[in-house]
């Protein structure tokens, strides 16, 4: 069995266990831009108790400034015969090895040292570093030392040596300050390396000492769900490694306010492995919608959405409706909000000429007077026995196209009224009419890619996995039935057909947008094969895709005094056709 050392991350390291390096330079200057090491100093420590230490000065290349000897008491002449940093600096990255390294001033000491090891050819370990300062900033009131300098902080613990600037006096005295903040954060429920390092006194002592829930957590990939006390769900989320992802909720990693409300509130994590990260997310959507937890802010209300629906009657109209039936009528969508599929609505008004009256009519309509929409030649009549349904039929192919098929008339129509409205100098009038496009399309290009999974009754796909075998989905009507990993160098057949057996039966009309479109972004990632296909998936090549693609770009530049080109060159004036991705 090979042994695989794990991340402090991982294991939670006890800081009685954790071995330390505390290290001081002194210098010549303030940055290691101009300025070398003249001394090292360094006291290794586990435990409390020390395991050794180094000292030794450096020669500079450099003599020593005037007032750092003031400040040091190091001379030129006491470093003549001392060793250069390529000597010495090998020697303590040695000393230093596996360990973690804490310096008051991190910042400072660490900068020196990679400065150090990059002018000597030494690659800089990765190594975990402690700030005192930083700690003594959180731990340390103004009422207690005037400051945070080391000084300071040595005359407040009681350090057992005077710091002085010299390096191994100094390093000595940050022992016993480290060891006098890390007794501090104990009594806050910090125990582990991991919590000083991200410890933060913004994450309350109740936050920090709930982060024993994390610790049950598996280190798989899948969602979890953080309950309150009567096992509600408050939060649900997704990661690749559930342990790791839940423990940063518990530090001051996590800076969201509303999270840490929820953590307060939190009495358990319910952890649910996935086979992939597809299942995951689709999981995840779908706990959402069930339980709408309280601090997640999307997908919460996938019932809001709404949908343009092209009524199937004997002269159809555009209705906005809630949900989508299996009843023959197109659909559109889905809009975030009614506003804006309202807007999609009155776009192909402007250039579809659809009645809009709400009264239901039969083939042999005989209404007494016409609307207004009539007498301005935006409506056939139908509701007078001026049109028959043979001719309305036509003016409804037109708006089917418009949703279902190609853009390419609407839009055209749209952009020469747009063109018209400009030049007129009706800006606003033309700004609105923008925006009622870009509705369109966005809603028709959503509804032309969704809907053909949504129709499939089983699509069964297949990628290959990075460290080897398979990831298998089994798909219907859109929604994600099933999932499977193949083992590495096993035939994937019998899988994939134990993967059919065993998957969710989905009915046409269960339709979940946010799900489809997850399912469909997978299908379309670069690698993905198509194992079998029942029923037919296709894309309309000169569809509202085509017109997003084109008007998108341009949709946060666009002034009210736009001209858009109408050019014949522009991909709505291609001969219509689709493309047929598969069919069984």
């Amino acid at each position: 069995m090979q042994m695989v050392q794990e991340t402090f991350d991982d294991l939670g390291v006890a800081l009685a266990d954790v071995t330390f390096v505390v290290v001081d330079l002194e210098t010549t200057g303030g940055s290691p831009a101009g300025s070398q090491i003249t001394e090292f100093g360094a006291v290794k420590v586990r435990g409390g108790q020390v395991l050794g230490e180094f000292q030794t000065l450096v020669r500079p290349s450099t003599p020593i400034p005037p007032f750092i000897t003031v400040l040091t008491g190091i001379t030129n002449a006491m470093v003549a015969d001392a060793p250069g940093v390529r000597t010495v600096l090998p020697q303590f990255l040695e000393f230093a090895a596996g360990s973690v390294l804490v310096a008051h001033n991190a910042g400072f000491d660490v900068s020196f040292l990679k400065a150090a090891a990059a002018e000597t050819g030494h690659p800089w370990p990765a190594f975990a570093v402690i700030d005192t300062v930083r700690l003594a900033r959180q731990l340390v009131h103004k009422d207690e030392a005037p400051n945070h300098k080391l000084s300071s902080l040595a005359a407040l613990f009681g350090a057992q040596t005077t710091p002085d600037h010299r390096a191994l006096h100094d390093a000595r005295a940050t022992v016993d300050v480290l060891h006098a903040l890390i007794e501090r954060v104990g009594n806050l429920g910090v125990h582990t390396l991991e919590e000083l390092q991200s410890y933060s006194s913004r994450v309350s002592t109740a936050q920090r000492r709930k982060r024993f829930l994390a610790d049950a957590m598996p280190s798989a990939p899948g969602v979890y769900v953080f309950r309150d006390h009567r096992g509600e769900p408050l939060y649900v989320g997704t990661a690749t490694d559930l342990r790791r992802r839940t423990r940063t909720y518990f530090t001051a990693s996590e800076t969201r306010r509303r999270m840490a409300e929820m953590v307060g509130l939190a009495e358990s994590i319910t952890p649910i492995v996935c086979a992939t990260p597809l299942e995951a997310s689709v999981r995840e959507l779908r706990l959402i919608a069930r339980h709408k937890p309280r601090y997640n802010r999307r997908s919460r209300f996938p019932e809001r959405a709404v949908w343009v629906k092209l009524t199937d009657e004997a002269f159809p109209r555009l209705s906005i409706v809630r949900a989508i039936r299996d009843d023959g009528a197109h659909y559109a969508g889905p809009f975030a909000s009614r506003r804006t599929a309202e807007a999609a609505v009155t776009a192909i008004h402007e250039v579809v000429p659809l009645r809009q009256c709400t009264t239901r009519l039969s083939v042999r309509a005989s209404a007494s007077t016409a609307c207004v929409l009539f007498e301005m030649g935006r409506c056939g009549g139908p509701c007078i026995g001026e049109q028959s349904t043979l001719d309305y039929a036509g003016v409804v192919d037109r708006a089917v196209e418009a949703l279902s098929g190609s853009s390419r008339e609407v839009m055209t129509a749209l952009r020469a009224r747009l063109e018209v409205l400009a030049a007129q100098e009706r800006f606003e009038e033309a700004g609105t009419l923008r925006d009622r496009m870009m509705a369109l399309v966005r809603a028709a290009a959503r509804a032309q890619r969704l809907q053909p999974l949504s129709q499939a009754p089983e699509l069964i796909a297949a990628r290959r996995r990075p460290s080897g075998g398979w990831e298998v989905v089994c798909v219907r009507h859109g929604r994600l039935a099933g999932t499977t990993v193949t083992p590495v160098g096993a035939d994937p057949m019998p899988h994939i057909a134990a993967l059919r057996a065993t998957a969710e039966v989905v009915e046409a009309t269960e339709v979940l947008p946010e799900e489809t479109e997850l399912v469909l972004r997978w299908l379309e990632e670069p690698g993905t094969r198509l194992v079998d296909l029942e029923g037919l998936w296709t894309c309309p090549v000169d569809g509202a895709g085509a017109s997003r693609a084109l008007l998108e770009p341009q949709a946060g530049s666009w002034s009210a005094t736009d001209h858009l080109d109408p050019s014949p060159s522009r991909a709505w004036d291609r001969p219509a056709g689709a493309l047929a991705v598969g069919a069984g």
